[in-house]
């Protein structure tokens, strides 16, 4: 497994192909080699841009199991291993340790509204029952829960609790996390279009959805970030920032399957309650796949 230190850079959050109702897995696989072709420094297969929420648990593992399996050690594999109920967030965990993932991504947990003590509780318990490394999952626009800097500062001193995708869009929390949690407590920021601030700020990453469509630009902003080029990055970031806000004009990740649709990738398949997008989200990708010089 790759030590916690690695976990930085450009990881895309995987979208799944479907094909007649099914999950594409040679195009999945064509795709992940590309991804890592393209100089992604990671991968997080099965999270909410992978569809998750509606994939079966057997699909689920699949998917998972096949990231590991194409990756073959040249990146980390992040595992989506999320839910409301803690029992089966760790029935995923034990799946991911088991073909050899390496590192757990594990969302707040979301409909339940669980209380601060609620979620020191299951993240525990989560921490106790695997020795994977867990990245928590903060994103309190689909969770509503929200982490506080207390609980997560509480949670950083567990040993295998080693960082956190921050989607609050409050990028005053990487400096409050960054006191809180310790420098080396790993920060990747779950807003491609804060991503730059994010960075300048202490954060070392990005779980991306940009970056499924992207990877190779993406993974050049990450780099010049790594290396204290913001010049640089702020140029890749102009070139990027019309396609962060295109891939989020219709309900994701609808627009990014579009995108790859056009891109040759994958068909542009969703599963409901997701839909395709509509005519104005697809021009607003077509404008942006051209601005960002894919197209």
């Amino acid at each position: 497994m790759f030590d916690s230190g690695a976990f930085r850079g450009s990881m895309p959050a995987l979208v799944t192909p479907f094909k007649d109702g099914a999950v594409d897995m040679a195009a999945f696989s064509s795709f992940v080699e590309w991804q890592i072709a393209q100089g992604s420094h990671g991968l997080v297969p099965v999270g909410t841009t992978g569809e998750s929420p509606t994939l079966s648990h057997p699909e689920h593992y699949a998917v998972i199991t096949r990231t590991v399996e194409v990756a073959a050690g040249r990146v980390p594999v992040i595992a989506g291993c999320g839910s409301n109920d803690t029992a089966t967030a760790m029935a995923h965990m034990r799946h991911a340790q088991s073909v050899g993932a390496d590192a757990a991504l594990i969302v707040v947990p979301y409909y339940n509204k669980p209380s601060q003590a609620g979620l020191i509780a299951h993240f525990t318990a989560l921490a106790e029952s695997s020795k994977l490394p867990i990245i928590i999952y903060n994103i309190p626009g689909r969770s509503v829960a929200d982490m506080s800097v207390e609980t997560l500062a509480v949670l950083a001193r567990l040993p295998n609790i080693v960082g956190i995708k921050d989607a609050t869009g409050n990028i005053a929390r990487v400096s409050a996390q960054r006191a809180a949690c310790g420098a080396d407590f790993v920060q990747l920021s779950g807003n491609d279009d804060m991503a730059l601030a994010f960075n300048a700020m202490g954060g070392v990453g990005a779980i991306s959805v940009t970056a499924n469509v992207a990877p190779a630009l993406c993974a050049q902003f990450q780099d010049a970030t790594l290396r204290g080029d913001y010049a640089e990055a702020l140029a890749i970031t102009d070139r990027l920032y019309p396609l962060h806000a295109a891939l989020f004009s219709d309900a994701s990740p609808g627009p990014t399957k579009y995108a790859l649709a056009r891109l040759g990738h994958m068909q542009p398949d969703v599963r409901l309650p997701i839909t395709q997008p509509s005519e104005a989200s697809k021009a607003a990708v077509d404008a942006a796949l051209a601005h960002a010089g894919l197209t």
